[in-house]
């Protein structure tokens, strides 16, 4: 649960969000304490709304040299997601605009204004090596922000003119707005499409990622892209232990009969605030299963709630973690499904936007 140093807000539930409150700003230079004076106070509104600012971009590509991920560039449209995952690894990173990785995280967000003339240009550096950017590095690209934007689906139209191959990731049905656009990505080998799975159990999802869609729908969004010819694969991510990893095989199977061929998965991951978050999100919603939960995290850890060491972040150590990589390992023998990959997208036809100024601008 939240600490008094931790908080800034009373944690409770909120209607459609995942966290349970606002941790503190590492970054701010004070902390507000809220004290019971014994003075009336009016009680925290269950429901909060969604609050947009736009920030001008000045770079389109981040960069990483990660052992751990298949590639080395992606792209953000968005900062914070509306889809309130409460254990989501990028929530820490909305203390850098200074606000709360808790419910600002979902309830605040930016959308990058420029984004495709700052990608225009980078392309155009007589320096830039075509290699396979990743949509969705951080926050979903296809959360229900992008309905209004429509980043996601110009930076789309931009890549598919420079023949430039992209990967994305998402766990929203918004994908398939665009499907006529990645199939003829798909045509010249430019894209791969990995949706998301947590779970099975649309009443767990409801909670643990409440502005997301269902786990069905989601499955008919893999048979959609498959059926249009859109190579599509599947991450059974986060596991979390005590909690989704008795339906890793059940996931599978569901992802190949709709028809992902590619599969991989990641274990629950706590930094920073998230783990307090995540902790306070169990007592309120599995307060049963807390103890067991957090202490089964922490056996896949060194006895820690998260390690943050290259080669053990994305699956962690021990008996238990070891036993979800055979488990989830013979489950995709059994479905016939290859690891992830980022190899066989096509670099050769790449061609820089022809001018800035053009009509992607």
């Amino acid at each position: 649960m939240p600490t008094p140093d931790q908080a800034t807000s009373v944690s409770a539930v909120r209607k459609g969000r995942g966290a349970t409150y606002d941790p503190h700003n590492r970054f701010a230079p004070t902390n507000s304490v809220a004290e019971d004076d014994g003075w009336w106070r009016e009680e925290a509104s269950t429901t909060i709304a969604t609050e947009v600012r736009e920030e001008v971009s000045k770079s389109a590509l981040s960069w990483n040299k990660s052992p751990d991920l298949p590639f080395d560039r992606s792209l953000n449209p968005y900062r914070g997601c509306e889809h309130g995952c409460v254990y989501c690894f990028a929530r820490p990173s909305h203390a850098y605009w200074d606000l709360s990785p808790g419910l600002d995280f979902e309830t605040k967000l930016i959308a990058r204004s420029g984004l495709v003339e700052r990608l225009s240009e980078e392309l155009c550096h007589p320096n830039y090596v075509c290699r396979p950017i990743n949509l969705s590095g951080n926050t979903d690209c296809y959360q229900p922000l992008e309905a209004t934007y429509q980043t996601t689906r110009r930076l789309l139209e931009l890549l598919l003119e420079c023949r430039h191959p992209v990967t994305l990731v998402t766990k929203s049905t918004l994908v398939l707005r665009d499907l006529e656009l990645l199939a003829e990505m798909a045509e010249h080998r430019l894209v791969r499409v990995f949706v998301s799975l947590t779970s099975l159990d649309a009443n767990l999802k409801r909670t643990l990622e409440p502005r997301a869609a269902s786990p069905q729908a989601r499955l008919r969004t893999i048979r959609e892209l498959n059926t249009a010819g859109v190579p599509v694969g599947t991450l059974i991510s986060p596991v979390i232990p005590g909690l989704t990893d008795h339906e890793i095989e059940k996931l599978l199977e569901a992802a190949s009969r709709a028809g992902a061929r590619t599969a991989a998965w990641m274990l629950l991951r706590l930094p920073y605030e998230v783990a307090p978050l995540f902790e306070a999100w169990l007592e309120a919603h599995y307060p049963e299963r807390a103890a067991k939960v957090m202490s089964l995290m922490r056996q896949c850890r060194g006895g820690k709630a998260y390690d943050a060491k290259f080669g053990k972040r994305f699956r962690g150590e021990g008996v238990f973690a070891d036993l979800i990589a055979q488990r989830f390992a013979r489950a995709s023998r059994q479905w016939n499904m290859q690891d992830r990959t980022e190899q066989g997208l096509n670099t050769r036809d790449f061609r820089p936007p022809r001018a800035q100024g053009d009509l992607f601008l």
